[in-house]
């Protein structure tokens, strides 16, 4: 057993009697059958975790330093829950007792809306399927909690900050968000992840989300963390009938990344659109798994994942679309496009189409090439520099995804740091 699977073991059991016994104790038991994941897993194929497995956690005490706070992603919201080292802290969030929405931390949803937590929390999370959100449901005590009633219509966007402090020493975070969107409800949600600090972390987070009838949910994933950082992020979505739901994920900087995206359609006339956006240098390497479940008939999914790939980075698409049996009048789209900028630079992508429907219009395609020297040549002989003329020819690519971000201020800021990002020599 490696050293990262008894710490993990160890933890589990001290934390048995904190809340959601029942469900923490399946969590367990699904942890311990399937074990930290290997590349022997067909899903984790190009994804090792074996350079952190062997590695001593601890966790730290909570400090960050307040100019760190202010700047860049972390300066952008005026409403926020902020979690530091994978603990709430009530310093850096807003105060959202007066609001007409309720979003609180999990300690105080655990001890005010039990039932809500009771109806949801672990529920959409396929347990038995994923081994790292098992161990997230049974180790995390920390989280938002995101609750839009009933015909409730929230406009500015709810931001969730998720900040490492590594300047002390390894650690490991556990952090489970929950949103759940009432009927007729619409919401904006903006998680953002960013790190400090040169020591090493793995970060485990789960987010579930419940996008009930008529519902509608804009969803963005943002992140930009050192080298240092290990992430693996498991996003669970459910919508019933007549639901929306938007998902941005802008990944700038990390060192290791794993978005897992997972979307059920579990009702009539749902619509749901995926945007991917990633962008590794240096070794850095990142992987997005999606899964589709078309489970009723006429229901629509669009995804586009775009990727701009440097130096020695690799990178990883996965996608898989289902469309179930009873899932007639379907449409299913996915396209996965990649830019290649260097020799050493690897991508892997694997489109997957599975259909037992008869009456569907569905497509999957991956593509992965280099820039075009005709373009740059020609731009060259414009009195355009090469670096130049490359750099605008990654920001057009990039523009597919960046021109659908829907909150004009965040996308202010993501635009310059996909520049700075792409301003390569």
């Amino acid at each position: 057993m490696s050293t990262m699977q008894s710490f993990f073991e160890e933890k589990i059991l001290n934390n048995l009697g904190n809340g959601l016994t029942e469900r923490r104790k399946t969590a367990k038991e699904a942890f311990q059958k399937q074990g930290i994941p290997t590349v022997k897993n067909e899903d984790w194929k190009y994804t090792s975790l074996k350079k952190i497995t062997g590695q001593a956690f601890d966790t730290v005490d909570l400090k960050l330093e307040g100019d760190f706070v202010a700047e860049g992603l972390l300066a952008y919201g005026t409403l926020k829950l902020c979690f530091i080292n994978g603990e709430f802290s009530k310093k850096h969030s807003s105060d959202f007792s007066e609001s007409k929405i309720k979003v609180m931390d999990f300690q105080t949803a655990l001890e005010t809306m039990p039932e809500l937590l009771e109806a949801h929390y672990g529920k959409y999370t396929a347990n038995a399927e994923e081994s790292l959100s098992a161990l997230n449901l049974a180790l995390s005590n920390a989280g938002s909690v995101i609750y839009i009633a009933e015909n409730q219509t929230f406009e500015t966007p709810i931001v969730i900050q998720n900040v490492l402090d590594l300047h002390t020493q390894a650690t490991i975070t556990n952090v489970h968000h929950l949103i759940v969107m009432g009927k007729n409800a619409e919401a904006k949600v903006v998680e953002i992840y960013q790190s400090a600090g040169d020591k090493m972390c793995f970060e485990n987070v789960v987010t579930e989300i419940v996008v009930n009838q008529d519902a509608r949910l804009d969803y963005y994933k943002i992140q930009n963390q050192g080298d240092n950082v290990h992430h693996v992020g498991t996003t669970q979505v459910w919508q019933d009938s007549r639901s929306y739901f938007y998902a941005a994920t802008i990944t700038i900087d990390g060192g290791f990344i794993r978005n897992n995206l997972n979307v059920v359609l579990d009702g009539e006339h749902v619509e749901s659109h995926m945007y991917g956006l990633y962008i590794p240098s240096g070794s850095q390497h990142i992987d997005n798994h999606t899964l589709v479940d078309h489970r009723k008939p006429n229901c629509e999914s669009n995804e586009l994942y775009k990727g701009v790939l440097s130096d020695k980075s690799t990178g990883v698409f996965n996608g898989k679309i289902f469309v179930r049996e009873d899932a007639q009048k379907t449409n299913a789209y996915q396209n996965c496009r990649n830019v290649i900028t260097s020799d050493a630079a690897v991508m892997n992508t694997k489109p997957q189409l599975e259909i037992w429907a008869d009456d569907v219009k569905c497509s999957h395609g991956t593509t992965t090439g280099q820039l075009n020297d005709e373009v740059i040549f020609y731009m060259q002989s414009r009195g355009i520099p090469k670096a130049e003329a490359v750099k605008l020819q990654l920001v057009a690519f990039a523009e597919d995804v960046v021109s659908q971000l829907k909150i004009q201020e965040l996308k202010v800021i993501l635009e310059k740091l996909i520049e700075q990002k792409l301003n390569w020599e």
